[in-house]
């Protein structure tokens, strides 16, 4: 017996339980992020993490390369780990291109080094934009066409 899908009035776009995303203004990506309804937020790995004021400054390191940036501070946010661990987080607002749809979200950064992935990506920054598909990945690939 074959069950067929549920009908859905949400016309969203389908996304896998892992996604290609960039940063474009930070010049960032694609990152493989995460996407976990289980989340509250999104986070971003990054390393030397300093708040000066209303600005913080943060290292992330791809291809081997160290690129430091230095964005306003969004704000502080108390964020409990998958482990428990309740730490306090620098918060930015940044620019989000995950397929095409392309979008601004509030991002904790934090060390993810111990994670699979460096980004995260949780249900409030997810809602109203994709279903995501627990069972895929990469769902929202760019096709290249082949001439």
């Amino acid at each position: 017996m074959t069950v067929a899908p549920r009908p859905t009035i949400f016309l969203l776009p389908q996304a896998g339980w892992k996604e290609h995303v960039r940063l474009p203004k930070l010049k960032i990506g694609p990152i493989v992020a995460k996407l976990d309804t289980g989340a509250r937020s999104a986070a971003l790995h990054a390393d030397e993490i300093t708040v000066s004021g209303r600005r913080v400054t943060f290292v992330i390191i791809t291809n081997g390369r160290r690129h430091t940036y230095r964005a306003p501070l969004a704000g502080q946010k108390r964020v409990k780990s998958s482990n428990g661990i309740s730490e306090m987080r620098a918060v930015i607002r940044a620019t989000l291109e995950i397929g095409k749809a392309v979008f601004k979200a509030e991002i904790t950064l934090t060390d993810r080094s111990d994670m699979d992935v460096p980004m995260l990506l949780g249900r409030n920054t997810l809602k109203g934009r994709f279903l995501v598909n627990p069972a895929r990945t990469f769902l929202l690939e760019r096709k290249t066409r082949t001439a």
